[in-house]
């Protein structure tokens, strides 16, 4: 079950950190590093309305609330949005995962970041592993879902 999205922090936070529209993944590890007990999170985000595909996302989590620094970037209200955790990690785990990216592969961007080999690829171009798989089952399963339900309120046949 997911823990339930605290909009206004996620706004705030969004403020603070001068989170970038296109950057979820920066935003939320720049929001893990400024938040006491965060974890850092990534999966994937399904919506009402277009794309009507999974959105490889990420946002923190603290103990009892989801914050998505990219929330005022994403034009939905909370209601309209869906979160599909793949990836957890701890702010330890997060800093020790950057340095070895930034060690190893000097010249890639370090986020996202997808664990340990062998990745399972899916999708266009994304890697992970079988936790990875499943929640971008689960949201291309849901945005499945939103677009049928959205065509048939619509007035329309999915």
């Amino acid at each position: 079950m997911n823990k339930p999205l605290n909009v206004e922090q996620s706004i705030e936070l969004a403020t603070r950190l001068k989170s970038k529209a296109k950057a979820p993944f920066d935003n939320a590890y720049r929001a893990a590093l400024d938040t006491t007990g965060a974890t850092y999170v990534q999966g994937f985000l399904a919506m009402t309305g277009q794309p009507y595909k999974p959105l490889e996302h990420s946002w923190i989590e603290l103990s009892d609330r989801m914050i998505d620094p990219t929330l005022p970037h994403l034009n939905r209200s909370a209601e309209a949005l869906h979160y599909f955790p793949a990836h957890r990690l701890t702010v330890k785990q997060l800093k020790a995962a950057i340095e070895e990216a930034k060690e190893d592969y000097p010249e890639d961007d370090p986020l996202p970041i997808y664990g340990a080999s062998p990745y399972e690829y899916y999708g266009d171009l994304m890697l992970g592993g079988k936790d990875y798989l499943a929640a971008y089952n689960a949201a291309a399963a849901k945005c499945q879902d939103l677009k049928q339900t959205g065509a048939t309120s619509n007035g329309l046949e999915g």
